[in-house]
């Protein structure tokens, strides 16, 4: 069975248009989070994490085939772009392509768009960033609420597992847009400030905007030097709700002691956690209670929603690439905002960028429907 290893990567978001650029910001934990007053999205200031346009214009005059597309099919495009020519993986049959993305091109109903209803549909995103670059393969869509990114991983690691490709092109986006931001609003968990993932002053999520992109080969021979292995993945659902978190943490407490029996770790050995974090208070409370089951309460823990805020289906995609950088640099990312611990249970937050010696780290990630995912990664 062949292994599975996240390679060449590429970030588009509000803290850089590449993974060097971004992940540096975070060491010097600046924040992407700004007060937005856009009437036309929300009648109140927000706080989010949004793509300059100016700078995305730049970018795309840079590739003058871009015309078409809609916004979030340039940002893909734009992402995806730099780490197929980086890699050089011919675009063959043995080629993969797979996309996650929560809303895809939610913008294009909106009553002043420019682009026709059908490019709402999650296929036609597919298919634009597949004719764009010439993919042989149909790509495939993973939309699974905000587990989209860490689920695409894993299912991108059983499919190089079970021989139907050599390498997977793996790539994340969403947008803020008025769809999104009404929606979280309507559940009053939108906060006018940063966002304060486990905080005891805590007032709610903030959204973001991102694009990212990985490569996932069975070649060792096409490896970054930020390249990890994937080695453990699992999801769970627990159908608890349609929005509301199990109280008692069980599908993210069974996808994560699922992931770490595969990848045969015992909760010890997990160097540090990338968890999901949304800085709300039946999120942070239900992923307590998981990681207090699982035995990972001493375990240092990080949530990068204070950079970026919620990204949607790339977050998890967005915040594995910026694990791969941790374990290459050896350093414990601060969870930006944090002050005192706001859950019931014990947890080993991560307060500044603190140097260590790291050799793996898991990733989860929970969303609306009681779907759980993790994943656990293993420096090469």
């Amino acid at each position: 069975m062949s292994r599975a290893y996240l390679s060449y990567n590429n970030i588009v978001s509000s803290l850089g248009f590449d993974s060097t650029s971004v992940v540096n910001q975070i060491s010097d934990e600046v924040s992407g989070l700004v007060p937005v007053h856009n009437i036309e999205i929300l009648d109140r200031p927000f706080y989010a994490s949004i793509l300059s346009q100016e700078a995305l214009n730049a970018v795309f005059n840079d590739l003058p085939t871009l015309s078409s597309q809609t916004r979030l099919e340039k940002m893909m495009i734009v992402s995806l772009e730099k780490i197929i020519k980086t890699s050089g993986v011919e675009l063959t049959n043995r080629v993969g392509l797979i996309i996650s993305t929560t809303k895809g091109n939610i913008d294009t109903l909106d009553e002043d768009s420019k682009f026709p209803e059908k490019r709402a549909y999650l296929d036609a995103l597919g298919l634009e960033i597949q004719e764009y670059f010439g993919f042989t393969q149909t790509p495939i869509i993973v939309s699974n609420a905000c587990v989209s990114g860490v689920l695409a991983l894993v299912v991108a690691k059983r499919m190089i597992a079970q021989g139907s490709f050599d390498h997977i092109f793996v790539v994340a986006g969403d947008m803020v847009t008025k769809f999104i931001i009404s929606g979280f609003n309507s559940f009053q968990a939108l906060s006018d400030e940063p966002c304060r993932p486990y905080c005891k002053t805590r007032s709610g999520i903030n959204i973001g905007e991102v694009a990212a992109s990985v490569l996932m080969t069975k070649d060792k021979n096409l490896l970054a030097e930020e390249s990890v292995e994937i080695v453990g993945g699992s999801a769970s659902n627990d159908a608890n709700h349609i929005s509301g978190p199990s109280r008692t943490g069980e599908g993210l407490f069974r996808s994560i002691t699922s992931a770490l029996k595969e990848a045969n770790l015992s909760p010890k050995k997990i160097g540090y956690i990338s968890a999901h974090g949304t800085a709300t208070m039946y999120n942070d409370e239900m992923e307590a209670i998981a990681f207090n089951r699982a035995g990972l309460a001493e375990i240092p823990l990080n949530s990068l929603k204070g950079y970026f805020g919620h990204t949607l289906g790339a977050s998890g995609l967005l915040e594995t690439i910026i694990g791969m950088h941790s374990l290459h640099r050896n350093l414990l990312f601060a969870s930006k905002g944090f002050q005192e611990l706001g859950v019931s249970q014990p947890l080993n937050i991560i307060k500044k960028t603190t140097p260590k010696e790291l050799h793996t780290f898991l990733k989860t990630a929970s969303g609306f429907g009681g779907s759980n995912t993790a994943a656990v990664f293993r420096k090469i």
